[in-house]
């Protein structure tokens, strides 16, 4: 199935090319400007905004909450029933430690808040959080993707080994392009690794 989208592409293959090449080129839009720096760190509003920026040439639905349930091989992610009830949970969370942080984290990659794009989005923001918070980022290019697909598996259960193979890739290089850019290139192959196990639920 392919999403819908403003591009009017119907072939899954084609869609996936021109969305990455459309979200990276917004996503260093966003750092060049100095937009992201001005949002709000660790509120589910500024994950929209980013959402909304990244996507908001191809998808009418980007920046809103999704409609539909949905899961990932056999996880699936908080039905939308709840979906709301999650944000303002998360929104609420504490933010002030690296435990805390990636504990907020994690609760978001389980809300998966839209129908497309959470990894990018997420990772972008857990970044803002990281930066704002204790002045440091993940260097994705030292973050194995196997270990982290597992782990993020089990995070929902314990998040002690998520927080322990993000830790080492912690570098204090906030405003390097190049290591925020490698966050959107791993971020394309550790959803691009699921992509064939993804399910759309329908409606709520």
């Amino acid at each position: 199935m392919v999403l819908e989208n403003k591009l009017g592409i119907e072939d899954s293959t084609e869609l996936a090319r021109e969305e990455e090449k459309i979200s990276k080129k917004k996503a260093l839009e966003l750092f060049e400007s100095g937009v992201l720096d001005s949002y709000q760190a660790g509120t589910f509003k500024t994950l929209a905004q980013i959402h909304k920026y990244l996507f908001d040439e191809i998808y009418d639905f980007a920046g809103e909450i999704r409609k539909v349930n949905i899961a990932k091989g056999n996880f699936r992610f908080a039905p939308v029933m709840y979906l709301e009830q999650a944000l303002a949970h998360i929104d609420a969370m504490p933010q002030s430690t690296y435990e805390e942080i990636i504990a907020k984290y994690v609760e978001m990659n389980v809300a998966h808040p839209f129908r497309e794009g959470n990894g990018r989005s997420t990772r972008i923001w857990l970044d803002l959080i990281l930066k704002k918070e204790l002045s440091q980022v993940v260097d994705w290019s030292k973050v194995d993707k196997e270990d982290y697909l597992l782990a993020m598996e089990r995070s929902p259960i314990k998040d002690v080994e998520i927080k322990e193979l993000l830790r080492p890739a912690l570098t204090s290089e906030i405003n390097d392009r190049e290591v925020y850019m490698k966050g959107l290139d791993a971020s394309y192959n550790y959803e691009g690794y699921f992509t064939y196990k993804t399910k759309d639920l329908g409606e709520k």
